[in-house]
């Protein structure tokens, strides 16, 4: 909104300029590396800080289809681009129907696939984990499940997710290691530890378990920032670039683009980013051609978590 006295627009509000006037950082899209598809906002538990606000009751983004996803990855044929990977995430990916037809539809055509969950009910039922133990066989490291784990203790992570959930996330990766799936984790840094002290405590998690994934390795297991949109952070301007010694192409809206299908909509839309489903600014069109148009760093997640933050979803 523009302050009556100065005519000055708010932080992250407009798109070409800062609140400052300076010159909005923008990324433009380099290739499509990673495809991301929301699966829908639902999910079987609701988190205390969960950035798209899954639970048991959200469907702002509703189930998308195989038949949905299919039509993306032909138009990345005709592309003839270097995608390497398709991602899923949500809500919890493993309460979509058709998640391992989605799964099964993207390696046949030689991609990799990541699936975000939390390991729980939802990937526990039967026919999910008959589907998935088939694509395993199938596929073998073309797949791969990144297990939200916040913290590699039950007390903090039953803090964000619930009583006891720590527990159920473990049965269900048990299961993935003794199937033969490939693993990653996905943690959070909001503890108050050092990085190194994380990853450690991951390390003695791992072990313990047996679980065939590498502590110290950044892409597999993952440490996010927090995403709170209430926190201050700098905005990035083109300025910024230099100053911090980074270039647009490290940050994620370079390489990535996400595809949701809104409550009420005919048709799938792609998104800038996936970690901004609801913001209307970041909706690109419903082709991934119409999608590759620059994007503008007009967000706070784009300053915290990509830029400063230095983090990616992508595997």
């Amino acid at each position: 909104m523009k302050d009556a006295v100065t005519g000055n627009v708010g932080k992250f509000e407009d798109l070409l300029v800062t609140a400052k006037g300076e010159p909005r950082a923008t990324v433009s899209l380099n290739e499509i590396d990673t495809l991301w598809f929301n699966t829908g906002t639902l999910c079987n538990i609701e988190c205390v800080n969960c950035y798209i606000e899954s639970s048991p009751t959200n469907d702002r983004l509703v189930y998308i289809t195989r038949a949905e996803v299919e039509h993306y990855l032909d138009a990345l044929d005709a592309r003839g681009g270097q995608t390497r990977e398709i991602a899923f995430t949500g809500g919890e990916p493993f309460m979509n129907p058709e998640m391992i037809g989605m799964a099964e539809a993207a390696l046949a055509r030689g991609y990799e696939v990541l699936i975000l969950t939390n390991a729980m009910r939802p990937m526990m039922r039967k026919t999910m984990r008959a589907g998935l133990a088939d694509l395993a066989a199938r596929f073998g490291d073309k797949l791969t499940l990144r297990v939200s784990v916040d913290h590699w203790s039950a007390d903090q992570h039953d803090a964000e997710r619930g009583s006891g959930t720590f527990e159920k996330t473990l049965e269900g990766m048990r299961w993935l290691r003794d199937t033969g799936i490939r693993m990653a984790v996905a943690g959070r840094t909001v503890w108050g530890e050092s990085e190194a002290e994380s990853r450690a405590g991951y390390a003695a998690l791992f072990e313990r378990e047996n679980f065939d994934i590498d502590a110290q390795n950044p892409g597999m297991t993952v440490l996010f920032p927090e995403m709170d949109e209430t926190v201050d952070v700098p905005e990035i301007t083109t300025a910024c670039w230099g100053i911090l010694g980074k270039h647009p192409s490290s940050v994620m809206c370079a390489s990535s683009r996400m595809v949701v299908k809104r409550r009420g909509a005919a048709r799938p839309t792609v998104l800038a980013c996936t970690l901004l489903p609801y913001d209307p600014r970041f909706d690109l069109g419903e082709t991934l051609e119409e999608a590759s148009r620059d994007v503008a760093l007009a967000h706070p997640h784009c300053a915290k978590f990509c830029v400063l933050g230095g983090a990616s979803c992508s595997a």
